[in-house]
């Protein structure tokens, strides 16, 4: 179970329990799932119950004994506890099964895994500066609130700049009233959009004016060229590289992501899919050993990719996106390098090896789908 299924389950229970009269209370067009902060109990919690007390005219702790009856019978849910003054805390089902849930949304879902509809009733008109710092924020902002299922379009208070086409701007009116988009800190004097395209090119231009949050200062200088880890751009586009060559190699060694349980007998091989295709067959489901520790950042950051997105879109915030993608290819990094994906030397592909694929596979679509989110290519060769 992924968070956010586990957001409609709760969202669900809460819409039972008002269809029974056991809640009388308007049910909210979204529920919020958090982690469970360190000394927590669980691995995610919710306060909706805080949220229905006051409209439903109970205690905080009533509401969530008739909400915990109602999750805990739901598949993929574990446990249900009571917290503090009235949180709910879930422990999923075995964590195999909950990555399997993830890996398979993600290779389900392709590049649009973490795309919604939370924000589907939202309608937005971004006003920006003619400055290329806010005209390239704004058009990230707005394709990250498309993917969450707002709708909306840019504006500029004068004629755009013709060079922010190439940085994948669009602005779809100018001269309106202004309905700001957040502080944007602009770039220093001379850094126009033809001066930065000169210099460090589209994708290396995009990341350095969205990297750092937006009233902080854009990092622009020559680093953001250097193809080397002390390059976060870099290193998110080698990690996405990498990830798609193991592709490639295990399809040359004869095996691909496979379902079965380290262990396990395979059920039978699928066909290697691309990024953005339907499984063609049971590899949606591979999960890791219990013995490869090192998957376990990599997993919950993937199962955390979506929550990120909505966030970055809630907040206007594409830098969020970008830290993000830094963190998985971080962690993709230390479980490749801990847990390789193919076999070496003489060394037979197993279910390890393929199970292994599966996770790096996920996080190569990850990575490829948060760049495209911030309008940067991620090639497939580096």
């Amino acid at each position: 179970m992924t968070p956010a299924d586990l957001s409609r389950t709760v969202l669900h229970a809460v819409r039972r329990a008002v269809d029974e009269d056991a809640l009388h209370a308007p049910v909210p067009a979204r529920v919020r799932v958090e982690r469970t902060r360190p000394g927590g109990s669980g691995d995610y919690a919710c306060a909706v119950a805080l949220q229905l007390a006051g409209p439903a005219a109970l205690p905080a702790l009533e509401v969530a004994r008739i909400l915990r009856e109602r999750v805990a019978a739901e598949p993929g849910v574990g446990r249900v506890e009571i917290t503090g003054p009235g949180f709910l805390s879930f422990t999923l089902d075995a964590p195999a099964e909950s990555d399997r849930a993830v890996l398979a949304a993600v290779r389900e879902q392709g590049l649009a895994y973490g795309h919604g509809d939370a924000l589907r009733d939202e309608i937005h008109q971004f006003h920006h500066a003619r400055e290329v710092r806010a005209a390239v924020t704004a058009q990230a902002v707005f394709r990250l609130l498309v993917a969450q299922g707002a709708r909306g379009r840019t504006t500029c208070d004068q004629a755009p700049d013709p060079d922010w086409v190439r940085l994948g701007v669009t602005v779809n009116a100018y001269g309106t009233p202004p309905t700001p988009l957040t502080e944007i800190r602009p770039v220093p004097a001379g850094a126009t959009a033809g001066e930065l395209l000169e210099r460090l090119g589209p994708d290396a231009a995009r990341w350095g004016l969205l990297r750092a949050a937006g009233h902080d200062r854009a990092a622009l200088g020559p680093e953001l060229l250097v193809q080397g880890e002390a390059n976060p751009l870099f290193r998110v586009r080698y990690a996405h590289a990498r990830a798609r060559a193991l592709t490639r190699g295990a399809a040359a060694l004869g095996f691909t992501a496979e379902a079965a349980p380290y262990g396990a007998s395979p059920a039978g091989a699928a066909e290697a899919a691309p990024y953005g295709a339907s499984p063609a067959g049971p590899a949606a489901n591979a999960a890791p050993a219990p013995y490869d520790r090192a998957a376990r950042p990599l997993l919950d950051l993937i199962a955390d990719h979506p929550g990120v997105l909505l966030a970055g879109a809630r907040h206007r915030a594409p830098d969020r996106v970008a830290r993000q993608l830094e963190a998985v290819a971080h962690a993709f990094f230390d479980f490749h390098d801990s847990c390789p994906p193919l076999p070496a030397g003489d060394e037979k592909p197993s279910a390890a090896h393929r199970a292994r694929l599966a996770i790096a596979e996920a996080a190569g679509t990850v990575l490829a789908g948060g760049l495209s989110l911030l309008g940067i290519r991620a090639p497939e060769h580096l």
